[in-house]
Parts: structure tokens; C-alpha cells; sequence
């Protein structure tokens, strides 16, 4: 496993802390009583509902593994020491695409917290990692499957 430090947001780190516990109980448990029905049916060789029911648990398994896996490698970003001077993970940025002329609002975090639908980015992203470091003022470039796009920055908060 990729043993990776994981940045996170306290907001993050939470998450996935009860999708941990609730992968590890709640799922667990209706995975465990699926299988002891299908155990019932008997036949093991043509039995799709155990078949099924073990596949479950086997991807549940390796779910709780990948989580525990970024909790253990995790780095929980302190929101006092973020700082508005330059562009960083934590922080809210209101940019200009200078291609559509429109402005834009992202929020960096690590990649385990991107949430497009809320505009929450990765660091490691195209966009994201090109504004890393950038300051108010300040055009960036990032390569994008469509080319180039350029960013002006045009705030930064926490």
C-alpha cells in the first residue's frame, strides 16, 4: 500500500474516521448475516447469493484496509498555520478564468477530500497544484486536458 502522507482537513480526517466505523460495524454486520443466509441454500458451487455476499465483504475488507492505510499516513492541516500571503492547502481561493471570464471559488485540499460539486480541489491537481504558492495579483498556468488555462488570483482566505 502506497504509504504516502495524506493531507486532510480536521473536517476530513472525521470523515473518514466514521466511514471506518461504520464500515467496520454496521456493514460488517449486514455483510456477516447475508453470507449465513446464503449458507442456508446450500450448494456452495452454484450458490450467486454467497458468491455475492463474499465479494461484498471482500471489497468492505479492503475498503477498511485503504482507510485505515490514510488515517495511519494522515497529516491533519492546522488551520492556524494557514496564512492568506500566498496560496496553500486549506485555503479558499477566488480566482478569474481569464479563458471564460468568469470567476471561480476552490478550495485546496489533499486528495482524499476533493468534492467537485462543492468546488473542493486537490492540491495534486492541474488547477490546484498551480496555484499552490501563487499570491493575490498573481496569473498562474495550468495545464488542463483542453490545453492551458490561466488563473488570476483574486483573494485568498482560510
Amino acid at each position: 500500500m502506497d504509504s504516502e502522507e495524506v493531507l486532510l482537513t480536521q473536517e476530513g480526517y472525521d470523515k473518514l474516521e466514521q466511514e471506518l466505523e461504520y464500515l467496520k460495524t454496521t456493514e460488517r454486520t449486514e455483510i456477516a448475516g447475508r453470507i449465513k443466509v446464503a449458507l442456508g441454500y446450500g450448494d456452495l458451487s452454484e450458490n450467486s447469493e454467497y458468491d455475492e455476499a463474499k465479494n461484498a465483504q471482500e471489497m468492505n475488507e479492503n475498503k477498511i484496509a485503504e482507510l485505515e492505510n490514510k488515517l495511519r499516513h494522515a497529516k491533519i492541516i492546522d488551520s492556524s498555520e494557514i496564512d492568506t500571503k500566498t496560496v496553500q492547502v486549506g485555503n479558499t481561493v477566488e480566482v478569474l478564468d481569464m479563458d471564460f471570464d468568469e470567476n471561480v471559488t476552490y478550495t485546496i485540499v489533499g486528495s482524499t477530500e476533493v468534492d467537485l460539486a462543492q468546488n473542493k480541489i486537490s492540491n495534486e491537481s492541474p488547477i490546484g497544484s498551480a496555484l499552490l504558492g501563487a499570491k493575490k495579483g498573481q496569473v498562474v498556468e495550468a495545464q488542463v486536458p483542453a490545453g492551458v488555462a490561466k488563473f488570476k488570483v483574486l483573494s485568498i482566505k482560510k
